[in-house]
């Protein structure tokens, strides 16, 4: 019987600590909206009360939940990482979006719903139609979310409070990207955190001063900051970057988007070294590179070749943004290739699954997993040939194991079996083939921009596809296995 009651307290401890997690991360949540409780006084544009009041609602909330749980603590396992995770971003996704409703742009529950939820997730789809004439406290609200949940509200909480350092590491896994979630850029999980949160703060703090500098104004190149090193794609103006029309600012925006598609590990190690050789030395930044040049100088060939625009420079030069924006995940668009003749609309979505960097603020597959995918393909192709030949994967000087190969197997079957499923549900819900296999990859691959009637807003798709399109967006930022494994029953038996 003791050894029962033992197990009994420290199932309660643990739990209680979960629950301090989550009550400790809807109040850093809950800071978020102060800046737009701020530019709603200063501007008077009426909608400060629906800020404060969820602000209100969500402190209440998360000090409720620290309240109630004082006194309890126990290391957290792996599995209470994943409920952490997901319970926050649910409980995010559920009261965010009260400012929305009740304020500008007074969107229905659903919309609202989808709207914030394409923002923490960085996609970048909107379902508002005249985001022109939103006040300034609602545009900077969209942008922060994107802030927020660029380098993940989770690792964002490990990084500055202290009551989260017992289980700090179990807690992020099921945020961050890529294959190897294990990988620590510093001995202490909360070093790390900060470490990725300070240099996260600094390329947004770069990017804006380049754009500023550019042609924006102060206002536009923060929240545009915000966007492109989160990899969004959320913009002031529903011409999206079309409205600046400006080639250099289009230029800095490849530049700063490439630079949140890239594994943030490499850009510590460029700092703490002083030298940009590991980027050239990393066999993942490399193949990245390799695709985003050959997928660039394809999609210009064939804008060229439509007669899309009337030169081929005219044509790399939207080809080559689009490209990069949607590789990356992030979404801003200038021309709308969702119009353009021939091939490359279709190419465009299909890159979306490859993803930049993992441990980057990009969506899709990620490239360490397609690169890997590909060395696994060649391998089984050269045992066609030699069956009784031994090959080995390897990435740069390092062999892969074959646990990670499997991995890495299962989770794009698993991750192409959702979009399958998803879209197919889509369809179901009586949206046009096109329109619902191209939202969903946008939602999973946390692109934004999709074709069809979706190219530039939801708002022609039903609520039963917005539903939809909400969970792939979560289910994409979370890689998959984070959401999924909370319907397993082997997940809930201790």
């Amino acid at each position: 019987m003791s050894a029962v009651a033992a197990d009994v307290r420290n199932s309660a401890a643990r739990l209680a600590t979960a629950l301090r997690a989550v009550g400790n991360v809807q109040l850093i949540v809950a800071m978020a909206l102060l800046p737009s409780i701020g530019f709603a006084l200063w501007d008077g544009d009426g909608s400060a009360e629906y800020f404060v009041e969820t602000f209100l609602l969500m402190l209440s909330l998360g000090g409720l939940l620290i309240v109630v749980t004082r006194g309890q603590r126990a290391e957290l396992r792996l599995r209470d990482g994943f409920l952490v995770t997901s319970a926050v971003w649910l409980i995010a996704a559920s009261l965010t979006p009260l400012p929305l409703m009740f304020g500008p742009p007074h969107l229905s529950y659903v919309d609202a719903v989808f709207e914030v939820v394409s923002g923490l997730t960085t996609t970048g789809a909107t379902a508002i139609v005249g985001i022109d004439e939103l006040p300034r406290s609602v545009k900077f609200y969209r942008q922060s979310l994107h802030f927020l949940g660029g380098m993940g509200i989770v690792v964002l909480a490990v990084a500055i409070l202290p009551t989260l350092r017992v289980g700090g590491a179990q807690l992020t896994k099921g945020e961050t990207s890529g294959p190897n979630k294990d990988s620590k850029l510093t001995p202490r999980i909360q070093q790390t955190a900060a470490a990725l949160w300070l240099i996260y703060c600094g390329l947004n703090a770069l990017c804006a001063l380049a754009y500023w500098l550019g042609g924006m104004d102060w206002f536009d190149a923060i929240t545009h900051a915000f966007a492109t090193i989160a990899t969004g794609g959320f913009g002031n103006y529903d011409a999206s970057f079309a409205a600046f029309d400006s080639l250099l600012l289009e230029s800095i925006a490849v530049v700063f988007m490439m630079l949140g598609a890239t594994n943030f590990a490499l850009h510590f190690l460029a700092w703490g070294r002083g030298s940009i050789a590991v980027y050239g030395q990393d066999p993942e930044f490399r193949a990245f590179l390799a695709i985003i040049a050959s997928c660039c100088l394809l999609a210009a060939l064939g804008a060229w070749s439509s007669e899309v625009f009337p030169s081929f420079l005219e044509s790399l030069r939207h080809a080559s943004f689009h490209v990069v924006s949607m590789y990356t995940s992030t979404g801003f668009t200038t021309t709308g290739f969702a119009n353009w003749p021939g091939f490359a609309p279709a190419f465009i979505m299909l890159i979306t699954f490859l993803g930049g960097c993992a441990g980057s603020t990009c969506g899709g597959l990620k490239a360490i997993r397609v690169l890997i995918t590909a060395k696994l393909a060649w391998r089984e192709l050269m045992r066609v040939i030699h069956p009784r030949g031994q090959f080995v994967i390897k990435i740069g000087d390092q062999v892969v194991g074959e646990g990670i190969v499997v991995a890495i197997a299962g989770f794009i079957t698993v991750y192409i079996a959702g979009y399958i499923v998803l879209s197919l549900a889509v369809t179901a819900t009586g949206v046009d083939a096109v329109t619902a296999f191209s939202i969903i990859a946008s939602c999973m691959n946390n692109v934004g921009p999709a074709l069809g009637e979706a190219a530039t807003t939801v708002q022609p798709l039903n609520d039963g596809a917005v539903w939809l399109c909400s969970f792939a967006m979560l289910l994409g930022r979370l890689e998959v296995f984070t959401l999924l494994v909370l319907l397993t029953p082997a997940f809930w038996r201790d």
